[in-house]
Parts: structure tokens; C-alpha cells; sequence
């Protein structure tokens, strides 16, 4: 089981994925007044988006299993599209202003989000000693 640090910085690192995805990505966006504001939003969605992942991701997969054997693995790209149109809902839903406008932004969106968590947890170790 992961420690407290490991779960900080997984959420620090989707959280800056999803900031990159505002900054480059027409459709997805955060509305708050200030930066402090801003900075609380995307920790509470990469909170949201990694909860989505770790529930619905294993289950999508294992449902949709001849799907992901059939198109080579290329339905993953619309099942994230479809999970982070989810996670902007929630956002939505509990009243953080990120904002999702369509599928197309929620696909770019989540290669972004993805291409730059992999960049980091790569450049950020994932595992630390308790000593």
C-alpha cells in the first residue's frame, strides 16, 4: 500500500497534467478568481480523476476486454476521453469550476494529462525508503 508521500505526489502530478491540459487544450478549463483558488481546484479534480481511474478504469477493462483485444488497445483512448468527460462532471457536480466542453477537448485532454504523468512519475521516483 502506497504511503501518505507516494498518494501526495501522484495527486501533485495529475494535478499539474490537468494544468498543462488547461494551458494547451482549447474546451478545458479552470474559473477561478485566484490563482490560490485555482491551484485548490486541480488537486481536488486530480483527486477526483484518481479516484475515477482506481475504481472505474480495472472495471471498464475487464468488461470490456474482447473490445480492447478486438481494436488493439485503441478503445483505451475513448474510455479516457469518456472517464475525464466523468471527472470534469464531478467537478462539475461538487461545484469545483473545471470545465469539460466536449470530447474532443476530454480526448486531447487526457493525452495531455497522461503524456505528462508518465513524464514525471519517470523524473520523480515512485518509490521511498521508511527509514
Amino acid at each position: 500500500m502506497p504511503n501518505a508521500l507516494a498518494l501526495t505526489i501522484r495527486i501533485v502530478v495529475i494535478a499539474v497534467g490537468l494544468w498543462v491540459a488547461t494551458l494547451i487544450v482549447p474546451g478545458i478549463e479552470v474559473e477561478s478568481p485566484t490563482t490560490a483558488s485555482g491551484i485548490g481546484t486541480l488537486l481536488g479534480v486530480a483527486l477526483i480523476f484518481g479516484i475515477v481511474n482506481a475504481v472505474l478504469k480495472p472495471l471498464i477493462k475487464v468488461v470490456g476486454c474482447a473490445f480492447y483485444v478486438l481494436t488493439l488497445g485503441l478503445i483505451s483512448l475513448v474510455v479516457n476521453a469518456l472517464l475525464f468527460l466523468l471527472v470534469g462532471a464531478i467537478a462539475d457536480g461538487v461545484g469545483l469550476p473545471f470545465e469539460v466542453s466536449g470530447f474532443w477537448a476530454a480526448f486531447f485532454g487526457a493525452i495531455v494529462v497522461g503524456v505528462i504523468s508518465f513524464v514525471l512519475h519517470v523524473a520523480i521516483p515512485d518509490r521511498y525508503d521508511e527509514r
